[in-house]
């Protein structure tokens, strides 16, 4: 499979595993999870025709490893980023003291007002390192990234996830708790 086709496909999945699992029929258990089988039938049924062994290599290739196969590779999910009501599974850890977010200079003013908030999805998505953080930013114009006190968050009482693609997951974060 060409990179162009994986990059089509994998937006495709992106989604409809992430966000509209209807475009296609198919329904998400409580956990995310999308039967294989089905979720391959459908697709072709909408031209994104792809086997089994093909949707292995997109999993196993996505730069931002979005996707996530069961251990028998029966069911498939997306690691987060979803802006529809499903249960992750996630258990809360303590993160480090620093976390960044990569946004668009253009929300700047925005977060200043509001804080940075979830919009649509399930959680404020956070990165590890600035390297991501400028990437994110970059997706969505001229990037800015926002420095997050994650550590003392966690100490104030505010509860963090780490999906399985190592992004850092919370409700809200308070401007009290950013630096640029």
């Amino acid at each position: 499979m060409n990179e162009t086709d994986k990059k089509r496909i994998g937006k495709f999945l992106s989604l409809v595993l992430r966000h509209s699992p209807e475009t296609i029929g198919i329904e998400l258990d409580e956990n995310g999870w999308a039967d294989v089988d089905e979720l391959i039938k459908k697709c072709a049924k909408h031209c994104y025709v792809f086997t089994i062994a093909q949707l292995e290599e997109i999993v196993a290739t996505n730069n931002k490893k979005r996707y996530a196969f069961n251990e028998d590779n029966t069911k498939i999910r997306a690691n987060q980023g979803h802006s529809i009501d499903i249960n992750l599974e996630l258990n809360p850890v303590e993160p480090p003291e620093y976390l960044y977010h990569g946004t668009a200079t253009r929300f700047l003013s925005s977060i200043r007002e509001k804080g940075i908030l979830k919009g649509n999805r399930l959680h404020v998505h956070l990165s590890s390192d600035k390297d991501t953080a400028v990437n994110v930013g970059s997706r969505h114009g001229k990037p800015a990234v926002l420095i997050v006190m994650s550590g003392k968050m966690h100490d104030d009482g505010i509860e963090f996830y780490c999906s399985d693609n190592g992004v850092w997951l919370t409700d809200y974060v308070d401007m009290k708790y950013v630096s640029e």
